[in-house]
């Protein structure tokens, strides 16, 4: 079975992920993915921020199962402000020097309506909690997988909790877009 270009219904994922079509090991590309936080001050002021080095592989197993890790080097948050990005690689955010990676490592692929259901555990600061990600899954003839999601992250939930003065939000939104590329 030919893979469609474009993003995919769940029937089609579904038949492409029984049909073998998306079998075998996949490899994210770095140049053409990428992975952006925001998150508000005041409750009011967005802040922007992009990890500049992620990496990540999958595999699509005969069976239609998935397996991958997608792994954020912490110390490569970029918010444009060199100030802020130090601060937000110390103990009090990411403790980039103890814990230099985020990591999600997937174990399952539901397709769901519009969207697929990607679940696996997030890792955050050596804290591990499960996580679902609906993604919207886009598939460029058969060498290229795309996922698109945007997900709410409580920060509290691995550790990070500094908040001077209560005024930085808690949740943090991630921006998801995935670039896989077959092996």
């Amino acid at each position: 079975m030919q893979a469609p270009s474009g993003q995919v219904s769940t029937p089609a994922l579904q038949a492409l992920l029984r049909g073998q079509t998306l079998t075998g090991d996949w490899m994210l590309d770095p140049r053409s993915s990428s992975i952006r936080l925001k998150s508000k001050v005041m409750g009011l002021i967005p802040v922007h921020g992009v990890f500049r080095e992620i990496t990540g592989a999958g595999t699509v197993r005969p069976d239609g199962g998935i397996s991958g890790t997608v792994t954020v080097a912490t110390a490569s948050i970029d918010t444009g402000n060199t100030r802020r990005d130090t601060h937000l690689r110390t103990a009090d955010f990411f403790d980039s020097g103890n814990h230099p990676d985020i990591t999600f490592t997937a174990g399952d692929i539901r397709p769901a309506g519009q969207v697929a259901v990607v679940t696996g555990a997030l890792t955050v600061r050596g804290q591990t909690r499960p996580l679902s990600v609906d993604a919207a899954v886009s598939v460029q003839g058969d060498a290229e997988v795309l996922l698109d999601a945007t997900v709410q992250i409580n920060r509290a939930d691995f550790g990070l909790t500094w908040n001077v003065l209560g005024l930085a939000a808690v949740t943090s939104t991630l921006t998801i877009h995935a670039v896989f590329t077959r092996l």
